[in-house]
């Protein structure tokens, strides 16, 4: 939970001061609207992830099912790419945020003046330490910092709270400005939805939360299908995240709102992004508010924490095994290092600047809940749960407004958002051209039948395997190919042939395993099997079936009529294509050894 809070709590050093300037007397309202959309929409929503997706994958793990072929690949890779927005600036803003409030203490030296993307740069690189060094250290700081955070906020709300108790006259004020600035509390309320969107920052946290699912402890008869124990507490901690942000935004809102002279929340104001700052340092004196203050700083430098956790867990779920990433993506360390120079990058291109930042990171935010809203309201509709439909539909639809809201409000964040998910696609893409010879099966599987097909044609003479492509399976069509094949090959009358035919399944999909089914038709033998791309399942055959008898076979191909090129982009689109070339090249790259490499002969 505190892996999880460090990016979802640390919100608390910025929120109070953002709902004052969208929102302002109106703040508090605005904000209990945002309590109860987290509670009543984006809870239930997430609750619902967590038991349909337990290992980490999110809401696009939910879609992703939803989808197949390439359109659900690319709908995949787009929303990597809010993900990488939601994530990666989670890491810029926080840091740039701490910086922002290193900046703004008096006990600072004045020779950092100036030098906010140095600072900025320097935290960044000491969270990605962190990670280099693994993850218990991580989540043990995490643990650390929100502890000591929660109990600082705990006390400046109280007394703030205690202030206004002792001091009525000034929540009499507060009412009296609300009631002569707006008619009547539909007016109110009316307004508050205009600019609640502008707050969405506060519903953060959500997304990490089930991302870092793998690092829940469940119980001990959990079984990777149904890991129970594990959707139970990520249940609870999602729900206990979600209750203690709730009552610390709406008192601290409440208490910010009438305490704190709304010039001090614009730019250059004492309370500009630090509301809860500024009432430490009025009601508590400096010493406590340099404690708030560093403690604020820590957590804002550490929210990253959540969101590089998150990074690792996602991005190697999806891109490695869409053969649209190398293969070293699976591994923490060089991946922690390339989010960071990522982060770095974004740090000096916007200048280490929280509000240039700001609309970026809202976007990946609500851009990722509305798809969760979907996903879900998908699933219950797909299940029959038909009581559920519209209030799931209905907290799609607030999701779908907030977002389309905020991006209308804030364009630049779909500017930004973009760039990420165009960098994604287009490495994706050359990624998955660049590995399309390899070998991509990473098992195969032979049943009897097959088996036994195998290995009586290798105890009688050479192992010849027809490469054929299915249409009618009738007689003629396996007369007619054995005929043309001997004759083009010389094949001896009395050498046995098998048929080896790959029926394509998804060509989306980059890597399968070979289910190989023996089959007699017609009285020919025949080795069937699905895969995402014919070349590459016919050698992986070969070369299984070169180690299982001692033997290299030979294949046999006939040349495609066609342009070379188009045959080529049939074969990265769809699976096919011009088969002989590339099957020779792919066994070519799995095999070095000329002396082991299976024989292709194509005429």
């Amino acid at each position: 939970m505190c892996l999880t809070g460090v990016d979802y709590f640390s919100t608390l050093g910025y929120q109070p001061g953002i709902a004052a300037l969208a929102a302002g007397v109106l703040s508090p309202i605005a904000t209990i609207l945002l309590v109860l959309l987290t509670l009543f929409g984006a809870l239930p929503i997430y609750r619902r992830v967590a038991a349909e997706s337990p290992h980490g994958e999110g809401s696009i793990a939910m879609l992703e099912r939803l989808l197949s072929w390439w359109q659900g690949k690319l709908f995949v890779l787009v929303l990597l790419g809010f993900v990488a927005t939601d994530f990666i600036i989670t890491i810029t803003l926080s840091a740039a945020d701490a910086t922002a409030h290193v900046m703004e203490n008096p006990l600072v030296p004045g020779f950092l003046d100036g030098h906010q993307v140095a600072v900025t740069l320097f935290l960044i690189a000491v969270l990605c330490g962190v990670f280099l060094k693994g993850f218990t250290e991580a989540i043990g700081i995490a643990v650390g910092l929100v502890a000591v955070y929660l109990l600082l906020n705990l006390v400046v709300v109280t007394v703030a709270l205690g202030h206004l108790v002792a001091n009525p006259e000034l929540v009499m004020d507060w009412r009296q400005l609300l009631t002569t600035s707006y008619s009547s509390p539909l007016a109110m309320v009316a307004v508050a939805l205009v600019v609640f969107p502008k707050l969405a920052l506060g519903l953060s946290g959500f997304e990490t939360g089930v991302a870092v699912m793998p690092l829940v402890r469940g119980d001990p008869d959990d079984t990777l299908e149904h890991p129970r124990g594990r959707i139970r507490n990520t249940r609870k901690l999602l729900t206990t995240a979600a209750l203690i942000m709730s009552g610390f935004l709406i008192t601290s809102s409440f208490a910010t709102t009438i305490l704190i002279p709304h010039q001090q929340f614009e730019q250059g104001g004492q309370a500009s992004g630090r509301a809860l700052a500024y009432l430490a340092h009025q009601y508590l004196g400096n010493g406590f508010g340099t404690a708030y203050d560093l403690s604020t700083i820590s957590i804002l430098w550490f929210a990253g924490a959540s969101a590089m956790a998150g990074l690792l867990n996602i991005v190697p779920r999806y891109l490695p095994r869409y053969g649209m990433a190398p293969e070293w993506t699976r591994a923490v360390r060089p991946l922690a290092l390339s989010f960071t120079a990522v982060a770095c990058a974004i740090t000096v291109i916007f200048q280490a600047d929280v509000e240039a930042q700001a609309g970026a990171y809202a976007t990946g935010v609500l851009v990722l809940m509305s798809s969760a809203a979907v996903a879900v309201t998908l699933s219950v509709r797909r299940r029959g749960r038909r009581s559920a439909m519209p209030a799931f539909g209905l907290i799609t639809l607030v999701f779908a407004y907030t977002t389309i809201a905020n991006i209308f409000e804030r364009p630049e964040g779909i500017k930004i958002a973009s760039f990420f998910i165009a960098a994604i696609v287009a490495t994706s893409l050359i990624s998955r051209v660049t590995r399309a010879t390899e070998l991509r099966v990473t098992a195969v599987t032979l049943d009897q039948t097959a088996r036994r097909f195998i290995e009586e044609a290798a105890a009688e003479s050479e192992l010849r395997i027809i490469a054929n492509e299915p249409d009618a399976r009738d007689l003629l069509e396996y007369i007619e190919k054995d005929h043309e094949e001997r004759g083009r090959n010389q094949i001896p009358t009395d050498d046995p042939v098998l048929f080896l035919e790959v029926t394509v399944a998804d060509p989306s999909e980059f890597a399968s395993q070979l289910q190989v089914t023996g089959e007699e038709r017609h009285g020919y033998r025949i080795l069937r099997m699905e895969s995402s791309a014919v070349p590459n399942a016919i050698a992986a055959v070969l070369l299984h079936v070169r180690d299982l008898t001692g033997k290299r076979p030979h294949v046999y191909f006939d040349w495609t009529e066609g342009n070379p090129a188009a045959h080529l982009l049939r074969y990265l689109i769809f699976g096919s294509g011009e088969v002989a070339p590339v099957t020779r090249e792919v066994l070519r790259a799995a095999e070095p050894d000329l002396r082991q490499r299976p024989f292709v002969h194509v005429a």
